[in-house]
C-alpha cells in the first residue's frame, strides 16, 4: 500500500500525516474523515489529496484499502517446536519414510560421488547433509553455484540431493535439471510430494508439515530434514559395514 516511491513523494505534512496512519492503523480504519483531521491538525483537502496519491478515489476507498493493509500485517503466531515434531511424527512417520529412507541408501551406496544441493535454509542443511555424509563415510559435496564446473568424472554414477521447502524455488530446479541432464540420479527432499522438483526426481522423500512465513521469511520447520538425512546416512553406514 505505501511503496517506496508513494512515501518518497511525500512533503512534510503528507510524512505527518502518514507517520500517524501507520502508529494508530487499526483505529484510523475505523474513524471519519473529520476525526482524523481534528487529530492531526490536517484539513480534509489535505487529506484528500494524500488518498489520491495512493490512488484512492476518496476517504472511504481508503479505509478499506487500510483495513486490508492491517489485515495482511498482523503477526503470525508461531506455532511451538513441539507442535512441529508431532505433526511431523504423526503425519510423515506413520507413512512409508522409513521405506524411502532405506530405498535412498541404497542408491546413493551404489553412487561413487553424492552432491548435495540447496538455497536458503535449505542451502545449510545441504551443507550439513554433505558434512554429515562424510563423517559417516560417504564422501560428498555441497553445491551452491549452478554454474560451478564439476568435471565429467563425478557426473558418471552420481546421485544428486537435492533440498527444498517448496518444492518450486527456480535456482534449485535450474540446477537439478541441469544435473539430471548430464546424467545425475535425482533424490529430492521436500514439503510436497507434487511439487516440480519432487516430479523430476527419481525418488522423492516428503515429510508434511505445515508451512510457516513470518512476514516474508519461510520459517517452516527443519527439523523432518535433519532426522531423514541423518537416517539416511546412518542408513548407508550400516550398509557398508
Amino acid at each position: 500500500m505505501f511503496s517506496n516511491e508513494i512515501i518518497a513523494s511525500f512533503n512534510e505534512l503528507e510524512t505527518s500525516l502518514y507517520n500517524y496512519i501507520i502508529q494508530y492503523s487499526d483505529k484510523v480504519a475505523y474513524m471519519r474523515i473529520r476525526e482524523l483531521a481534528n487529530e492531526t491538525h490536517i484539513s480534509t483537502a489535505s487529506i484528500l489529496r494524500f488518498c489520491r496519491k495512493l490512488n484512492c478515489e476518496g476517504f472511504s476507498e481508503f479505509k478499506v484499502k487500510l483495513k486490508m493493509h492491517v489485515e495482511e500485517n498482523k503477526k503470525t503466531i508461531i506455532k511451538s517446536s513441539q507442535h512441529s515434531v508431532v505433526e511431523f511424527f504423526e503425519r510423515t512417520l506413520k507413512g512409508d519414510i522409513e521405506e524411502k529412507i532405506k530405498h535412498a541408501a541404497h542408491f546413493i551406496t551404489k553412487a561413487d560421488h553424492v552432491i548435495f544441493i540447496g538455497i536458503g535454509s535449505s542451502g545449510i542443511l545441504a551443507e550439513y547433509g554433505a558434512r554429515y555424509f562424510s563423517s559417516l563415510g560417504k564422501f560428498s559435496l555441497y553445491i551452491k553455484d549452478p554454474h560451478f564446473p564439476i568435471h565429467s568424472k563425478l557426473r558418471n554414477n552420481s546421485i544428486t540431493i537435492a533440498l527444498s521447502v517448496s518444492g518450486e524455488n527456480h535456482f534449485t530446479v535450474t540446477h537439478l535439471n541441469q544435473l539430471k541432464q548430464e546424467g545425475s540420479k535425482i533424490i529430492s527432499i521436500t514439503n510436497n510430494k507434487l511439487s516440480t522438483i519432487a516430479k523430476i526426481s527419481d525418488l522423492n522423500i516428503p515429510y508434511y508439515v505445515t508451512e510457516e512465513f513470518y512476514e516474508e521469511a519461510n520459517i517452516t520447520t527443519q527439523v523432518p530434514v535433519v532426522y531423514i538425512l541423518e537416517s539416511i546416512a546412518r542408513e548407508i553406514h550400516q550398509l557398508n559395514q
